[in-house]
C-alpha cells in the first residue's frame, strides 16, 4: 500500500491514478491520518429499465390484510 500527504499526491495526480488503475491501493493523508483511498471507477454495470421486471413479482391478493397475530 502506497500512502501519500495531500501536497505529494498532489504532485504527482497522474502517477498516482496509473497506480491505482493498475491495481495498486493508493492511500492519500493528512497529518499521517488515512483520508481516502484512490481506486478505478467501474460504473453500475448494466442500465436498469423500468418496467423490466413486469410479470417476475408477484403478491398475495390479502397483503394488506392485518395478521392474525397482530390482532388485539
Amino acid at each position: 500500500m502506497a500512502r501519500y500527504n495531500i501536497a505529494e499526491a498532489k504532485a504527482k495526480f497522474s502517477e498516482l491514478v496509473d497506480k491505482a488503475m493498475a491495481g495498486e491501493e493508493v492511500v492519500i493523508a493528512r497529518a499521517n491520518q488515512p483520508l481516502l483511498k484512490l481506486v478505478p471507477y467501474h460504473g453500475r454495470g448494466r442500465t436498469l429499465k423500468p418496467g423490466s421486471a413486469k410479470g417476475q413479482i408477484w403478491m398475495s391478493d390479502d397483503f394488506d390484510q392485518p395478521l392474525d397475530d397482530f390482532k388485539d
